[in-house]
């Protein structure tokens, strides 16, 4: 903690600044203007990109970003890129200085939680008050960054707890972190213990919407949509809990109601890639192509220097274009996504929207061509892009007489999710919608029956004490099935089990983490995934 001293500039001593502004006049003001401060160690960026190479490279105490950069992006987006690539963490204060002040851009910037918000023009005495008090209170939150980063969770929430015992200030924060910390680690009761203890002494809308998130996890919807609305009632322009309750709505298959939602939440906060995104994919979802067009269209423009950049969007609205008769500006679209995405899963969706685009336009030799380009790509990609990429690809292929691939590929999405119903069910609906109804669901029982006796055989040989085998056999069934819960859950608890009886060891201490890792992305609040961090937080050393 920084002691109060004689000297005024000492608070500012070995700090590194970063300052962020498309006017170099501006930049060397507040440049010199540092300097009285003391400031020794200040970098300057004309503009995002300059910013995040600098933040790539470098670890700054203080970040000060005018909102209007010029061409490409602006404060906004480079404080969305720095937090959504970890390149700033807690102990690092974001500052936004600008001359802007309009409702869109403040409600943009309170979004992705700027540190400060100090409106132009500043002079000394002002900001040297902010950046004294910025810097106090984040002064307090390195060692809880350090933890993060460790991914030592339990130390970040005994951290949280030590520091508040200790000092009065940045109380909300701390207790922000904490209870983050707590619902991604599944830890959802203790979240509501604290939570609750909040709301006992103040009605605070962070922490009732945190409740909310508790409830929804808890799988009691209809209490998480009653908390959201409560907090929407007191504060219309609460952001996180519009978002939630239309995830609540969502999960209770009220897909119009969503969308009412999703559209206000795009009024409030009109410049959100994301929420353009998730309106655009709902209304597509719903079936109604006006306002999917119009969502993606904006996240396209909205997002063309975001980090949130999506080929979601341009999917979508390519798939649009062709149910519109326009197959001419899908094709075109579905081109610029090879331009703008260097990513295989991006360009094999790509080619199957194009392949669709092609079959809805009655041109089935280009559909045949582009079926056997997905089936070449599907195996060489290993069956491992998204599931709804694949389901996809399995129409395609269905649709153009590819049989054996989509056979081949409609059994790797079965064993890797035997025991997703819903997606058998979609499966299943798509042999039949081409006129195998018989084929489908043979297909579907077969295949799930092999990952069933797979998997007992690995159990039983744990259970009777051969642990090498077991793990050998699963391991060589997640190298064939990369995304199958069950296989990857029982893997890693038998890695556990091993080291609980031989000790700890390298390899199985990286098994178990793969597994955790690839459970917590495939679904980042499955409650196994807390419970085999504590185990492996607890083996001895």
């Amino acid at each position: 903690m920084f002691n109060v001293s004689d000297d005024p500039n000492a608070l500012f001593a070995g700090k590194y600044f970063l300052i962020i502004d498309d006017f170099q006049g501006m930049r060397s003001m507040m440049r010199e203007m540092l300097k009285t401060f003391g400031v020794r160690n200040i970098d300057t960026a004309a503009n995002g990109n300059e910013a995040i190479a600098f933040l790539e490279k470098n670890k700054y105490d203080v970040v000060l970003c005018d909102f209007n950069l010029g061409a490409g992006k602006n404060g906004q987006q480079t404080l969305e890129e720095a937090k959504h690539r970890d390149l700033i963490g807690l102990s690092t204060a974001w500052m936004i200085v600008t001359a802007e002040k309009t409702a869109d851009m403040v409600f943009g910037a309170a979004e992705h939680m700027p540190d400060d918000y100090i409106i132009k023009p500043v002079n000394e005495a002002t900001m040297r008050t902010r950046l004294e008090k910025a810097i106090l209170k984040k002064g307090v939150l390195v060692d809880i960054e350090k933890a993060m980063r460790a991914k030592n969770h339990a130390r970040v929430i005994a951290l949280c707890d030590e520091v508040m015992a200790s000092t009065k200030t940045n109380i909300t924060e701390l207790q922000r972190i904490k209870t983050s910390t707590l619902l991604a680690t599944g830890q959802h009761d203790l979240a509501q213990q604290v939570f609750e203890q909040i709301l006992a002494k103040r009605d605070i809308p962070w922490a009732k919407t945190g409740l909310g998130k508790v409830a929804f996890y808890k799988n009691d919807v209809e209490r998480a949509r009653q908390l959201f609305r409560e907090v929407i009632n007191q504060n219309s322009a609460y952001l996180e809990a519009h978002d939630w309750l239309a995830k609540c709505h969502e999960e209770a298959g009220e897909l119009e109601e969503t969308q009412r939602v999703l559209l206000r939440c795009t009024e409030l906060s009109p410049h959100s890639v994301l929420r353009q995104k998730n309106l655009g994919e709902l209304a597509h979802k719903r079936g109604d192509m006006e306002t999917a067009e119009k969502a993606f269209r904006k996240t396209i423009k909205l997002g063309e220097f975001s980090v949130h950049k999506s080929p979601v969007a341009y999917l979508g609205l390519a798939k649009i274009c062709s149910t519109k008769n326009n197959p001419a500006e899908a094709l075109q679209i579905l081109k610029n996504i090879h331009k703008e995405f260097e990513n295989p899963e991006t360009a094999l969706h790509a080619k199957v929207v194009e392949g669709m685009v092609y079959r809805d336009a009655g041109d089935h030799v280009n559909a045949g061509k582009i079926s056997k380009e997905v089936a070449e790509l599907i195996r060489s990609d290993n069956n491992k892009s998204n599931v709804g990429v694949m389901l996809e690809a399995t129409q395609l292929l269905l649709a153009t007489g590819n049989k054996e691939a989509a056979e081949s590929l409609s059994q790797s999405i079965v064993k890797n999710n035997h025991e997703n119903a819903e997606l058998l069910a979609q499966v299943n609906d798509l042999y039949s919608q081409a006129g195998f109804q018989d084929k489908g669901q043979e297909l579907v029982d077969r295949s799930r029956q092999e990952v069933i006796e797979t998997n007992n055989r690995g159990v039983v040989l744990a259970k009777e004490g051969k642990l090498d085998e077991a793990i050998r056999l699963l391991s060589d069934a997640r190298t064939l099935l990369p995304n199958n819960r069950r296989i990857m859950i029982n893997l890693a608890n038998m890695a556990v089990m091993s080291m609980r009886q031989n000790g700890r060891s390298d390899h199985l201490m990286q098994l178990a983490r793969e597994c955790l890792e690839r459970v917590a992305k495939l679904n980042r609040q499955d409650e196994w995934c807390a419970k085999m961090q504590a185990a492996l937080d607890t083996l001895p050393e």
